[in-house]
């Protein structure tokens, strides 16, 4: 049987897996078929955190406006205040009501007063 060069199609398709897995650590960016079993790792990963990661943040804001809330004596809770915003159809989603906590907290005790005598 005679000899068949290769073409390059095979090999730069490699390369291109290759250059996604530069950033490996040994094995993993150096052998094609442990390279390609890294980029489906790290593909499903990524798809999976993409959700994860918004549950977090969600997470985090509910935990700040609650500390906030619940600190310096205030006699109501989290659910409260965004049971008014909703009675009141406010428009202030969870992240923008953390980061008002945060950075200007006399501005969200009135904010959180006037929600809450209505």
């Amino acid at each position: 049987m005679t000899r068949i060069r290769r073409g390059y199609i095979a090999r730069r398709r490699r390369t291109k897996i290759r250059l996604f897995a530069s950033t490996f650590r040994g094995a993993h960016s150096k052998l094609t078929r442990t390279i390609t079993q890294q980029k489906m790792r790290a593909l499903i990963s990524t798809h999976r955190d993409r959700g994860r990661k918004k549950r977090d943040f969600r997470r985090l804001w509910i935990t700040r406006i609650n500390a906030v809330i619940r600190g310096d004596g205030v006699s109501y809770s989290y659910n409260r205040l965004i049971q008014g915003l909703y009675k009141r159809q406010l428009l202030l989603n969870r992240k923008i009501l953390a980061q008002i906590a945060i950075s200007n907290r006399h501005f969200f005790y009135t904010i959180s007063d006037e929600i809450i005598k209505s």
